[in-house]
C-alpha cells in the first residue's frame, strides 16, 4: 500500500505541475522593465491543515476555475534511538507524509478534505509503521469534514481536528518532528459536530463528538480564546466523556478515552519567535463495570518555542514535564511508566527550508520518575531514559 501511494503523488505532482498556482502568472518576465508593474502580494496560506511553523503549507494549486485548492506533503522519516523497548528496533525508516488536501474556502458551503499516508511519531513511545498507522488509527482519510459559514458563525461536520491541547496531530504541522508527553494524553481527530463563533477578540467553539475515536458519541468539549492583540492569545479547553464505553484499540484507548481534560495555552506570535506555555490537567474516574477499578490522573506543563533565522533556518526546543497520580499498592492504572510515575522530556528540532523542500531533524530525551519496574525502557523495562534521533525530510507541494 505504500509505494501505491507514493507512486500515485508522484503522479499527481507532476500533474499539478500543468496546474497555475494561485497568485502566479505564468506571463510574466522578471528581466522586462519596460512596463511597471504593482509587485503582487504574496497568496495567503490556506485555513488547512492548520501549522504552527516552521514549515508552510505550498502555494495552493487552482482546480476547476479556482473553486477548489490542491496542496499536499511527501516526505520521509529516518529514526534511531537507544534503550528500545522488546519487539521494536533500535533504527526504523518509513515514509512520514504522504498526503492530499483538498478544499473550498468561499461561499457559504466549504468543506476540507485530507487523505494519504501517514505517521504519528511521539516521544516516550515505540515506533509504529506507516501501513500499521494507516491501518489501525484513521484510515487513508483522517480527516474531512463539511462546513457551512454564516457571517462570524461556522458549523463544520465530520472528523475533525480535535481542540484539546497545542500539538496538531501531524508531523508537518508542528515545530517539532515528534508529538510530545502531553499529547501522548491526548485525543485527536474526533468524528462529530463543531459550532465556532468568532465576535471581536474572543473565538468560541463546542463540539460533539466520539473523543478517541470510540464512534460512540458522548464526547462534549469547549474551547475559549481570547486575543489580548496581533501577538498575544489566552485559550481554555475543557472535554470529557458524558458516557463510558469498555472499548480498547490502538485509536481507542480504554483509560483515556473515558478521560476528562483540561488546558490553558497561551500563545505569543511576533517576528521571528513563536512562544507556547501550556498547562494540561486529566483524570480517569474509577468505573469498575468497564475494567477502571483505581482511577488515576496526570499533570503536566510544556513550553513549545521556535526562533526563525534568516535563509530559511529556524530552531524549535520543547521542554515539558508530567506526572500522574496513585501507586502500585492501591491497584492505579498505568497512565505513564506505572502508577505514579512521571517523565521529563526535552527536545530540540533544528529546520531548514528551501522552497517546497525541507529538512529538520529532532534530538530527545526521555527521563521517567518513579516507573515501575518492568514499565520503562529497555528491553526489560528497567531503564529510565530513552535518547532518540529522528530526521524527516520532503516536500510541501
Amino acid at each position: 500500500m505504500r509505494m501505491r501511494v507514493v507512486c500515485f503523488l508522484a503522479l499527481f505532482v507532476v500533474a499539478l505541475a500543468g496546474l497555475r498556482s494561485v497568485g502566479q502568472n505564468p506571463t510574466a518576465s522578471p528581466t522586462d522593465s519596460t512596463t511597471p508593474t504593482a509587485t503582487p502580494n504574496p497568496p495567503a496560506p490556506l485555513p488547512n491543515p492548520s501549522m504552527s511553523g516552521p514549515l508552510q503549507t505550498a502555494v495552493p494549486h487552482e482546480v476547476e476555475g479556482g473553486k477548489l485548492a490542491v496542496t499536499g506533503i511527501l516526505s520521509g522519516i529516518g529514526w534511531t534511538e537507544g534503550n528500545h523497548i522488546t519487539g521494536d528496533d533500535a533504527t526504523h525508516y518509513d515514509v512520514s507524509n504522504a498526503q492530499l488536501f483538498v478544499q473550498k474556502t468561499s461561499g457559504w458551503w466549504q468543506f476540507y478534505l485530507q487523505g494519504g499516508a501517514y505517521n504519528l511519531p511521539a516521544i516516550g513511545v515505540p515506533f509504529l509503521s506507516t501501513s500499521d498507522t494507516v491501518k489501525n488509527i484513521y484510515g487513508p482519510f483522517p480527516q474531512g469534514y463539511l462546513k457551512l459559514v454564516k457571517g462570524n458563525f461556522n458549523v463544520e461536520v465530520g472528523a475533525l481536528p480535535t481542540l484539546i491541547g497545542a500539538e496538531y496531530t501531524f508531523s508537518f504541522q508542528n515545530m517539532n518532528v515528534e508529538r510530545g508527553l502531553l499529547w501522548n494524553q491526548e485525543n485527536a481527530v474526533n468524528r462529530g459536530i463543531q459550532l465556532n463563533w468568532t465576535h471581536k477578540k474572543l473565538t468560541t467553539s463546542f463540539s460533539w463528538n466520539d473523543g478517541f475515536y470510540s464512534n460512540r458519541y458522548t464526547w462534549f468539549i469547549g474551547s475559549l480564546t481570547y486575543a489580548f492583540n496581533s501577538a498575544n492569545t489566552l485559550s481554555f479547553v475543557a472535554g470529557g466523556n458524558a458516557g463510558a464505553y469498555a472499548k480498547s484499540t490502538l485509536a481507542t484507548p480504554l483509560y483515556l478515552n473515558n478521560s476528562e481534560m483540561y488546558n490553558l495555552i497561551y500563545t505569543y506570535s511576533h517576528g521571528a519567535w513563536v512562544i507556547q506555555p501550556y498547562f494540561q490537567y486529566t483524570n480517569v474516574p474509577t468505573n469498575t463495570n468497564i475494567g477502571i477499578t483505581q482511577g488515576a490522573g496526570t499533570k503536566g506543563g510544556a513550553v513549545l518555542a521556535t526562533y526563525n533565522f534568516k535563509r530559511g533556518f529556524s530552531l524549535a526546543v520543547r521542554p515539558e514535564y508530567i506526572k500522574s497520580t496513585g501507586s502500585v499498592s492501591s491497584g492505579t492504572i498505568n497512565l505513564l511508566y506505572g502508577p505514579g510515575s512521571g517523565a521529563f522530556g526535552f527536545t530540540v528540532t533544528p529546520t531548514y527550508r528551501k522552497d517546497a523542500f525541507f529538512l529538520r531533524g529532532d534530538l530527545a530525551i526521555v527521563h521517567a520518575t518513579d516507573m515501575t519496574a518492568g514499565l520503562g525502557f529497555g528491553t526489560a523495562g528497567q531503564s529510565a531514559n530513552q535518547p532518540r534521533g529522528v530526521l524527516e525530510a520532503g516536500f510541501m507541494f
